[in-house]
């Protein structure tokens, strides 16, 4: 939604595509959809990117110039849960969305991976040199499978694409199951939160707006080949072929439980605090190095969590009348 909206607002014609799954509640999605709605630049299709002849015929009518790809099904407890959804809506839309795009001789293509494909690597930062070969649940393995493929499609076609590994997006609007959203209702509805690991985690939380803005910069600069790579000691990052991979964090992880601290204090009343053990396909820590994002877009996210929080506890206050 933010991205579409900072594409609005310098005049360019926008084009969204969503299933509108029942994930989490749709009232939430077509809320947005309908802020959006607003802009006379704004069209949409309700449609299943999974499906190859909509996607096809979608691809015919818009013809776009370039295409930012962020629909998934999120969430690695998901993951677990309905295996099956996860692959089709994360590896068989992908490989709809980047056919498509070689046949319209898109521009570029940026698309979404994550955090989650450190896996069970533990050197922090996570730098985007390092492997990501040992995924610890199938939401990682379909983000890492997202980048294989774009790099196939980037060096069978010549197709410009560019991944971004999001680090614990938030913000307003945002998604329901995350644990922004989980802790300040739980807080307002004085239910408990549940914490896992006995907080014993780091996350590197990252406000949708900064995120926004590192799409939109690396959607104006298209991945060219990098003439330095080198297939005797290739780095992952970057190819032979029009391919870029980068993180996009905020760089300054944050305890769990500083987190949950921050929080009581924006609402101004306590948690009712849960402790639970690690789950499955969960990480201890996340932390991003985000120094090829900075030299090469000029860009580095910044918004303290403090500030970030501020912002959704505001919106959650509105959008749920609190």
């Amino acid at each position: 939604m933010q991205v579409c909206e900072r594409l609005l607002a310098r005049g360019e014609a926008v084009v969204g595509v969503d299933s509108l799954t029942p994930y989490y509640d749709p009232a939430l999605k077509r809320a947005r959809l309908n802020y959006l709605k607003q802009h006379a630049g704004f069209g949409f299709y309700e449609s299943d990117l999974a499906d190859p002849r909509a996607t096809e015929a979608i691809f015919d009518a818009v013809r776009p110039d370039r295409v930012v790809h962020l629909a998934a099904q999120p969430g690695v407890r998901a993951s677990i849960d309905d295996p099956f959804a996860c692959i089709r809506a994360n590896c068989d839309a992908f490989v709809c969305v980047l056919e498509y795009s070689c046949r319209h001789e898109v521009k570029h293509l940026v698309y979404a991976s994550s955090s989650s494909v450190y896996g069970a690597n533990r050197t922090l930062p996570y730098a985007t040199h390092q492997p990501v070969d040992h995924p610890v649940s199938l939401y990682a393995a379909s983000k890492k499978a997202n980048e294989l493929m774009a790099h196939t499609f980037a060096h069978v076609h010549g197709l410009p694409v560019t991944g971004l590994r999001f680090f614990t997006v938030y913000g307003p609007w945002g998604r329901p199951d995350m644990a922004v959203y989980l802790f300040t209702r739980a807080i307002f509805e004085n239910t408990p939160i549940r914490i896992f690991n006995n907080g014993n985690m780091r996350r590197d939380f990252t406000y949708v707006d900064d995120i926004a803005e590192g799409v939109l910069r690396t959607l104006d600069r298209p991945a060219a080949p990098d003439p330095t790579w080198n297939p005797e000691r290739p780095e992952a990052a970057t190819s032979s072929a029009p391919y870029r991979v980068y993180n996009i964090g905020n760089n300054q992880p944050v305890k769990l439980l500083d987190f949950v601290a921050t929080l009581e204090g924006i609402i101004g009343k306590p948690a009712i605090r849960d402790f639970r053990p690690m789950q499955a396909g969960d990480v201890l820590d996340t932390c991003a190095d985000i120094s090829a994002l900075k030299r090469d877009v000029g860009f580095s996210p910044s918004t303290p969590l403090s500030e970030g929080l501020r912002r959704f506890v505001d919106w959650y206050r509105g959008y749920h009348g609190v």
